[in-house]
């Protein structure tokens, strides 16, 4: 039965086209839905799952005629179907889904009724998004809490268990790498380990792991996955091949014993020419590239299957070391233990009727008409025109079935063309069935010679170079195995203990590592129970010796004692560290160690809040809370029994969210001078908010717990300064430009008191106040209004600055007359009384030239001084500060909240001869008592400020 899906534009178009007769017709069948992906059933061909670009996943039980909803937001392939022999329900799925809250949990379902009333959760908690896999007899995920990743597995679909990783692993990733025969594999790659990673195995129905390979070579992909350079070879238990990383150079490695012995591919001697190979051990060896393909209807670069024991396809090449752009292609028919060159570049593989007809089709992107096939495992080959027009092959099928001889090679002719499905029959290539008398046996070895591979002594059937016969349904390659007496061999060291380096007598001898301690108990060991010590050593999972040597023999036999708690941890549900004022929060308290059932628990919440526990860790049950005050809040747990205690510790941050943020900084400084950076935050959160600094294009930035910094810059010109303000989720952000100068004159200014009655203090009202001021001035006195800029200080009273810039160079310009004569305009305005606007309700505010007597000028060093006509007293020259009566200082005012519910207005400045009532604008005067002040001038622009 087939499948395709229609690659139509138009989503709302989307059809299926269903074949139940091996692709002779189709029938058109329109869904309501994108198909993504589709999972067809292991075991009921009619049954299928669908997941579309929306995250959903849809079920039919009538192979895409009928489609039934089962889940939303679900993780794309992180959808299985039950495995046979393993879940009760053939109609079961194990999904990974997202739950309302945003968090991803592994539920269970039965495809017929999977509403939310009959879902399943076998594990209680969340798990890490992309993390769950179903394979064989295993279950695997991660899950993160308190900033951790603990890894959990479940053996035949029994309770998960936390996996005990190897001493001082570091995982950045782990990911299940092969689960069969009742053991699994895991790839472990380490924080400190770039494109490498380690294999690590297990055995059943235990949580504790072991290394087999400390560095094999991995690829990242795209979206940070790692696909890990390891390969399994199918239909022989115990072998896998792997490349491992050694100084700098990738070798493939082989295994017959899961992983506790490696060795080095023996090269062949002849090329597929003939020809010497000139390729000798120990300088020289084969090695494979152990690559999945991207295409699953193509193999990767390695192939074995179950009915193919012993036969593998691979790319590669020969040398000290894996050459990534060689892909010769190499085969052995006795699992590894002799190799043969068969092509000098890449090859898609399929194997058909059990491995006795071998098609190869050269993997590149020209068109395609002619395949390869071999019916004596490789040793020759014959071409095949399987169409008269080349095609792009786009991937390779055969049959269900182990036993056919059909297969489809599906391509386009061009880039814009349909697919073209071209399916290849070889039955008529084959007159009779095999017979007992077609077969030849072999005998599994390992490199050595060795064959007791995994506690037996095994034997294969092949069929004969000289018998062109099916082999059929029913062939079986195994043809005998006889037992082995267990050595050595069939022993791993196990958890907490390593082989000795050496290669003498006691390479074998397991040692207990220093940080081990082989008496102690187990972590789930109960008062009154007894546990075994290990002697430092486990057998083969899969190993099928019997008698023999057995290391393990004579175990003590030990009591639980009473353990004191140890690994004590506590957490907000949903790893929060921060949280609002009067939100609940969950506190979960977890014990890693120790006894639980005598072990009493003294919580205190931090804000008053003192309760003793008991059984709180065995039930899992949070602690439900609110803090309704802002602050920091210090969390403690101490967890005590007879036999010892421990305790943790959690900070709660509790904040209302930042409304606003805003960057104050002169807008002009001078170079090398010191200048104030201040961020003004809405609400002030004390000692709650961190500040992130940058200046320029630095990407570093600079930390403070203050809303203010002090920095100087080195060289004129523009430079950006941005601020950001983080208070637990919440993060805002503000900037401003900063001219950097080597000349400019300031002049001090002041206003008369009535305005001090109305400055809020906010960073919004200064500016707005120093450009009223600077176009003021601007207008009386000609002086381009770029050319000034005032700045308000903060705090009271409420004084100026006005910086007067130099304008652009010109040739002719006489410098020291212009500055004397803009400097002397500036002077006449002020004394004449011609600045000043007015507030709502009449009241008019004068600006006018800051006496010595109340902030005396300081001149600083490096600023080149401009002459001025009057005496020093009546200016400040230079871009230098002023020192005079105590202000608050800029970094630490406490600013008065923005927003306030009143508003003013301020009008441009009038003659004399006008009246004070024509200067004003339409509104009334509103209560002058309050903070929140609203400035305008009535030439066509207003600056309005909303109250809070």
């Amino acid at each position: 039965q087939i499948i395709l899906v229609s690659s139509s534009l138009s989503d709302r178009d989307q059809s299926l086209f269903l074949s139940t007769d091996e692709g002779a017709s189709f029938q058109k069948q329109l869904v309501p839905f994108s198909v993504e992906t589709l999972l067809f059933h292991p075991r009921q061909e009619d049954k299928v799952l669908a997941y579309t670009r929306e995250g959903k996943l849809y079920v039919s039980a009538d192979l895409g005629k009928k489609w039934t909803l089962l889940q939303e937001r679900v993780t794309k392939d992180h959808v299985f179907w039950a495995v046979s022999g393993v879940d009760a329900d053939p109609d079961l799925v194990h999904v990974e889904a997202q739950d309302p809250g945003g968090g991803f949990r592994y539920v269970t379902c039965q495809i017929h009724n999977c509403s939310a009333k009959m879902l399943t959760a076998p594990f209680s908690g969340p798990i890490d998004h992309g993390s769950l896999a179903v394979q064989d007899d295993f279950i695997f995920f991660k899950a993160t809490s308190t900033n951790q990743t603990k890894y959990y597995i479940s053996y035949r679909r029994n309770e998960f268990v936390l996996m005990k990783l190897p001493k001082y692993a570091l995982p950045k990733d782990l990911r299940l790498s092969s689960a069969r025969n009742g053991e699994t594999f895991e790839a472990s790659q380490d924080w400190f380990m770039r494109s490498t990673t380690t294999l690590i195995g297990q055995q059943p129905s235990a949580e504790r792991f072991k290394k087999t390979v400390e560095i094999i070579k991995s690829d990242e992909q795209e979206e940070e996955k790692t696909v890990v350079t390891q390969a399994e070879v199918r239909g022989v238990k115990g072998v896998f091949l792997a490349n491992q990383k050694v100084d700098g150079k990738v070798v493939t490695l082989i295994t017959y014993n899961k992983g506790r012995d490696w060795d080095r591919l023996r090269p062949p001697s002849v090329d597929m020419s003939g020809k010497p190979t000139n390729c000798k051990p120990p300088d020289c060896h084969l090695h494979l590239h152990l690559r999945w393909a991207d295409n699953p209807y193509v193999s990767g670069t390695v192939h074995t299957k179950d009915t193919a024991p012993g036969l593998i396809m691979g790319a590669g090449n020969l040398g000290s070391q894996l050459v990534e752009y060689k892909e010769e292609m190499y085969i052995t028919s006795d699992c590894g233990h002799t190799w043969r060159q068969v092509f000098e570049e890449e090859h898609h593989i399929l194997y058909l009727d059990h491995g006795g007809v071998i098609v190869a089709i050269k993997d590149t992107s020209i068109p395609l008409k002619i395949l390869k096939f071999s019916v004596d495992e490789g040793l020759t080959w014959s071409t095949h025109n399987f169409t008269s027009t080349s095609v792009f092959v786009d991937g390779l099928l055969s049959e269900p079935g182990d036993e056919t001889l059909v297969m489809t090679v599906f391509g386009h002719i061009s880039f814009r063309s349909d697919w073209e499905l071209v399916k290849v029959d070889f039955r008529p290539s084959f007159s009779r069935q095999c017979s007992e008398q077609d077969y030849s046996s072999w005998d599994l070895t390992n490199l050595q010679g060795d064959r007791c591979v995994m506690g037996q002594q095994r034997s294969f059937r092949r069929r004969k170079p000289t018998s062109w016969c099916i082999k059929g349904r029913s062939f079986t390659a195994a043809l005998a195995a006889r037992v082995c007496q267990c050595r050595a061999s069939d022993f791993l060291c196990d958890y907490g203990f390593e082989r000795a380096p050496s290669s003498g007598s006691d390479a074998s001898t397991c040692f207990a590592n220093f940080w081990f301690n082989p008496l102690s108990p187990p972590d789930d060991c109960v008062l009154g129970q007894t546990y075994t010590s290990s002697l430092g050593y486990r057998k083969v999972v899969s190993s099928a010796c019997e008698g023999g040597v057995d290391p393990r023999q004579s175990p003590s036999q030990l009591q639980c004692p009473l353990l004191p708690p140890r690994g004590l941890q506590v957490s907000i549900r949903g790893e929060a560290v921060a949280v609002r004022p009067g939100e609940d929060v969950l506190f979960v308290v977890r014990q890693e160690q120790g006894d639980v059932l005598t072990t009493k628990y003294q919580v205190d919440l931090g804000d008053g809040f003192k309760a003793m526990y008991m059984n709180l860790t065995l039930t899992g049950e949070p602690i439900r809370h609110r803090y309704e005050s802002p602050g920091i809040y210090r969390v403690s747990v101490r967890a005590e029994n007879m036999a010892g205690h421990d305790e943790a510790v959690l900070f709660v941050q509790v904040n209302s969210p930042l409304q606003a943020l805003y960057l104050e900084v002169v807008p002009v400084i001078g170079v090398n001078q010191e200048v104030n950076l201040t961020a003004v935050l809405q609400p002030l959160n004390p000692n709650l908010t961190v500040f992130y600094w940058w200046v320029g294009h630095s990407l570093q930035p600079r930390l403070s717990l203050e809303n203010s910094v002090t920095t100087r810059f080195g060289d004129p010109g523009n430079v950006r300064v941005t601020v950001q303000a983080a208070c637990g989720t919440s993060v805002l952000q503000d900037s401003r430009v900063v001219r950097v100068l080597d000349q400019f004159q300031l002049v001090p200014l002041q206003f008369s008191k009535d305005l001090d009655a109305h400055n809020p203090n906010t960073p919004e009202w200064r500016e707005d106040v120093g450009l009223v001021v600077s176009r003021l001035l601007s207008k009386e006195t000609s002086i381009p209004e770029e050319l000034l800029v005032t700045v308000v200080k903060p705090g009271l009273p409420t004084l100026a600055d006005l910086h007067v810039l130099l304008p652009p160079p010109r040739p002719t310009r006489k410098r020291s007359l212009t500055n004397d004569k803009r400097l002397m305009a500036i002077r006449q305005v002020l004394s004449a009384q011609k600045i000043s606007f007015l507030l709502r309700g009449g009241v008019r505010v004068l600006v006018a030239m800051r006496d010595e007597d109340t902030e005396m000028p300081r001149l600083s060093g490096g600023f080149k001084l401009w002459h001025s006509l009057w005496s020093p007293g009546s200016w400040a020259l230079g871009a230098a500060p002023l020192r005079g009566a105590p202000r608050k200082r800029p970094g630490r005012t406490v600013y008065a909240q923005m927003h306030n519910e009143k508003e003013q207005e301020m009008t441009s400045p009038v003659s004399h001869s006008q009246g004070v009532q024509s200067a004003l604008q339409g509104e009334e005067f509103i209560d002058g008592d309050h903070k929140g002040v609203v400035l305008s001038i009535n030439s066509r622009e207003m600056h309005s400020y909303l109250a809070s």
